[in-house]
């Protein structure tokens, strides 16, 4: 069965893209205010805090610096590529030591804390037998995973050599895509003016809100498919014990 196309009401789409934009506005008045230096070392302690566990809008906000640096150049591209890549590189190396020593029984018991609900958990278990390291370059352009993968890397016991690969891999693609492609955006953007300007405003406000629900949609999607992954396995095992035990009988 397909996703439903999600359309949003012209009235509805006008007043999420006002308040949008009085958001954006604070933001940049604020910005303008604030030393280069300490946006990208903001920019880049967010990042890393949400690549170790901890829910933050790290995207939203490196997608809005991004705009944000193509008309104003206060901020570079180049700055903000750094600061995207060392948050997001670092802090999953820290998440990925937290999630090797706490191990699945703490995540399971304190995770629901951070989001990280068992259904996720076991989610995280299944994409790293079908896909391995892939599950750690994907999982950075997921939102719901990208907080999480590399705690469940770290519990899933994964080799710390190909995490490191694929995770620097999967932090530089990244970082660049959700620098350069914004700041493109934004450089173009000043051509759209009047009734067309707020058109194409609406039309992405909808394609992100879209997006977000199709994520949602392929989630609980790729969650089914892992608890019926999970139960397999663990009737495979129970089958197993007994075979064992007769055995060591012997």
């Amino acid at each position: 069965m397909s996703s439903p196309l999600i359309v949003l009401p012209q009235s509805k789409c006008t007043s999420l893209l006002q308040e949008a934009l009085a958001l954006i506005q604070h933001l940049s008045s604020f910005l303008e205010h604030l030393p280069p230096l300490y946006a990208y070392l903001a920019l880049g302690g967010i990042i890393l805090l949400e690549s170790t566990g901890v829910p933050l809008p790290a995207e939203s906000l490196l997608i809005f610096a991004s705009l944000y640096a193509s008309h104003t150049h206060h901020l570079t591209p180049e700055n903000l590529i750094i600061a995207a890549i060392s948050g997001a590189v670092i802090g999953d190396n820290i998440g990925y030591l937290i999630g090797y020593q706490l191990g699945y029984r703490l995540m399971e018991k304190h995770g629901h804390k951070v989001g990280l609900h068992y259904d996720r958990i076991v989610l995280g278990r299944y994409l790293f037998r079908r896909y391995g390291g892939i599950g750690v370059l994907v999982g950075r352009f997921v939102a719901f995973l990208r907080i999480l993968i590399a705690l469940l890397a770290g519990a899933s016991r994964m080799p710390w050599h190909s995490f490191t690969f694929y995770n620097a891999l999967g932090g530089t693609l990244w970082g660049l895509c959700y620098v350069l492609i914004p700041y493109e955006l934004g450089s173009q953007i000043d051509s759209f003016t009047g009734p067309v300007g707020l058109g194409f405003a609406a039309f992405m406000l909808s394609l992100l809100v879209g997006s977000f629900f199709l994520l949602r949609h392929h989630e609980k999607t790729l969650i089914r498919r892992a608890l019926i992954d999970e139960k397999r396995l663990k009737a495979k095992k129970s089958r197993k014990r007994p075979s064992l035990r007769k055995d060591s009988s012997k």
